[in-house]
């Protein structure tokens, strides 16, 4: 017996369709939380990879290994002529010469397993990133458009490897008086290890949530905050990029009062290279000079961010905000304290450290500002 049939039904309708839904992120999801908990992985350990190259210059270990062999140097020496090897090499350069000139072999053995650990944990770096990729890749689970930001991300890391060499190469001399890198190529092999710590920190924070809620929170920017923060951030970073110049001349060991530099405001010693412009490179009281005023500039600045973040509308904003001067504050003062005990490799570590988690939680602030988290009258998150 038929059934009655409603006047509104199509003919020929035999069930009904239903709905779809997460239309934005069908075909863009790919393996988004599992390529997350990669890039943390990556994460900690260029945090690790930074404090162990600190401690390398603390230790002046960097230039114990004086030839870069990408592949065979992950070899370490096996037998007593591997190391007579290895010595003989360093007893060519300046730096023995002039500073290590009373090293041992077991004195010898302490710098080179610094400078091996830091060289091996760029290899595992590189390692890690490459298998990551390459699983995701091969089981096409990296969402739409971000295949180019992976491989942004290897590209920087070879780039390091490549300017960490050119780093050493440069304090591997003989007959040139040359007992350290460069300051200004230290600088620039530790500004694009923030600058990879940023993009990777960034790229987590962007995949902790789903397509569509980062589309919809996006409405909401805060684009004063955002353009402050961002301002801040490149601050940070030129600070970041100072402290390097201070570290590769040991430059914070020069003048031990604050606020005055052995005993007055601007430093006696400013000026004593020829041409006048190594002074900004090679001068310790002008480059810590440098960095002090360039310390107070950016807390200066830091609190008028500090006060536009608070007016945000969202809480994790503004405890985003209230993070980073927090620990700001801290940064400064243990500047300050690193100075007064001449940077004892215990105290200026800790201060490097903290750079970094300045650097993090001034993107987390920007990232927030940008796509904010809306909550509710009752305070839970929408």
């Amino acid at each position: 017996m038929a059934t009655k049939r409603s006047i509104f039904e199509e003919v020929g309708t035999t069930e009904r369709q239903t709905a779809q839904t997460g239309v934005i992120d069908k075909g863009r999801k790919g393996a988004r939380g599992a390529i997350r908990v990669w890039l943390i992985l990556l994460f900690a350990l260029v945090v690790v990879m930074i404090a162990v190259g600190g401690l390398t210059r603390l230790t002046d270990s960097g230039l114990s290994i004086t030839e870069w062999r990408p592949f065979t140097g992950a070899i370490p020496p096996l037998n007593q002529a591997d190391w007579d090897a290895e010595f003989a090499l360093y007893q060519q350069i300046d730096e023995f010469r002039i500073q290590n000139s009373w090293m041992t072999m077991a004195d010898f053995k302490v710098i080179y397993w610094w400078e091996w650990g830091h060289r091996q944990l760029g290899r595992v770096i590189g390692l890690v990133w490459a298998i990551g990729f390459l699983w995701f890749l091969l089981r096409r689970q990296i969402p739409t458009g971000w295949k180019t930001r992976l491989l942004f991300l290897g590209a920087l890391g070879g780039a390091q490897g490549a300017i960490g060499w050119w780093m050493v190469a440069s304090g591997v001399t003989q007959g040139e008086g040359m007992v350290d890198v460069a300051s200004y190529r230290l600088a620039t092999h530790l500004g694009l290890a923030f600058v990879i710590l940023g993009f990777v920190a960034w790229y987590a924070m962007l995949l902790s949530r789903e397509e569509r809620d980062l589309m919809q929170a996006r409405r909401g920017k805060e684009a004063r905050q955002f353009s402050l923060s961002t301002g801040l951030m490149h601050f940070a970073f030129l600070q970041i990029l100072i402290g390097a110049l201070v570290a590769g001349i040991d430059a914070g060991r020069s003048y031990t009062d604050w606020p005055l530099m052995g005993g007055q405001w601007f430093p006696a010693s400013a000026f004593t290279f020829e041409p006048i412009w190594r002074n900004y490179f090679e001068s310790p009281g002008l480059v810590q000079f440098i960095h002090r005023c360039a310390g107070y500039l950016l807390l200066f600045f830091g609190v008028i961010v500090w006060l536009r973040g608070r007016k945000s509308a969202h809480p994790q904003t503004r405890f985003a905000f209230n993070a980073v001067f927090a620990a700001l504050i801290v940064q400064i003062v243990l500047g300050i304290v690193t100075v007064l005990y001449a940077a004892p490799w215990y105290i200026a570590i800790v201060h490097q450290f903290l750079a970094v988690v300045l650097w993090v939680l001034i993107l987390r602030a920007r990232f927030l500002s940008a796509y904010p988290i809306a909550t509710s009258i009752r305070g839970a998150s929408a």
